[in-house]
């Protein structure tokens, strides 16, 4: 598919021709989570991802225990395809990608393109929240590979590690702490990573949504030099730069690359760090 290192896309025609095939789960997880009340892909599961795929008591995403006993419960095993799509096109549905990733599960697809996509396109949708029978998912122990934490972001400054900001140009130059209406998510300080090369997320994809072929996307980032490097991806809380981490690791095949989750909320928080400012 347009030249990508790896099957890991499914089109919107491909899921409404398996809706009925029981060795798939179709799951949505969105920025706004009341849009799966709304309306939602015939059978999915809705997942919040502030408040089922994250710790409630400090800052941090589920143990792999807790990952397996939620999706279990929700009719998940290891045996099923994972299929994810979701709002703002598709920036939770990537992180939780990632997520299923890190923590072992390799089947899983994410849907070409957002919700708003399925619904532009007149596809069948329902209101009916899903019951599936309980299920076993194991989780394997996370996979550092492709998660980079603060001290290893520190410690690659100044190195041949390419990082990456995901987030708007306002926000990469300092102009903007946070985006409008994410204040929660802000930091103590604005402006970026030194070295860190503006790339934002969105423009990996189309208009609708859908991912640029791979000419485009090498270009892309070959044109900032990312390519061929250790890579570490950030945004403001890692959703963004897991759309980035996709793209680079799953549709690109690029090696080494890492989602720093702790991200700009992390960052422009902590004390003793550099920062710059500007374009």
């Amino acid at each position: 598919m347009a030249g990508y290192a790896k099957d890991v896309l499914v089109e919107t025609d491909w899921v409404e021709e398996h809706l009925d095939d029981g060795s798939i789960r179709i799951v949505e997880v969105d920025e706004n989570p009341a849009l799966y009340e709304e309306a939602h892909i015939p059978g999915a599961i809705g997942f919040d991802w502030k408040k089922d795929l994250q710790d409630q008591v400090k800052r941090d995403f589920l143990s792999p225990e807790a990952f397996g006993e939620l999706m279990g419960s929700r009719g998940i095993s290891n045996d099923h395809l994972i299929v994810l799509y979701g709002d703002r096109n598709n920036w939770f549905a990537a992180y939780t990608y990632w997520y299923f990733k890190f923590y072992g599960h390799d089947a899983v697809k994410l849907v070409n393109g957002p919700r708003e996509k399925w619904i532009s396109e007149g596809r069948a949708t329902s209101r009916e929240v899903p019951r599936y029978e309980p299920a076993t998912f194991n989780a394997q122990p996370g996979d550092e590979a492709i998660r980079a934490v603060r001290d290893e972001v520190l410690e690659s400054l100044g190195s041949s590690t390419k990082l990456v900001d995901v987030r708007s140009p306002a926000e990469f130059s300092g102009e903007l702490i946070a985006m409008a209406g994410y204040e929660q998510e802000g930091a103590q300080r604005a402006g970026h990573i030194p070295g860190a090369a503006s790339i934002p997320w969105a423009q990996a994809v189309k208009e609708d949504g859908t991912f640029k072929d791979a000419g485009e996307l090498k270009e892309l980032y070959g044109g900032k030099d990312v390519t061929g490097n250790d890579i570490i991806a950030y945004c403001r809380i890692g959703e963004r730069s897991a759309h980035t981490w996709f793209v680079l690791h799953e549709l690109l095949g690029e090696g080494n690359v890492k989602n720093y989750d702790g991200s700009w909320t992390e960052w422009g928080n902590m004390v003793n760090v550099p920062i710059e400012k500007g374009a």
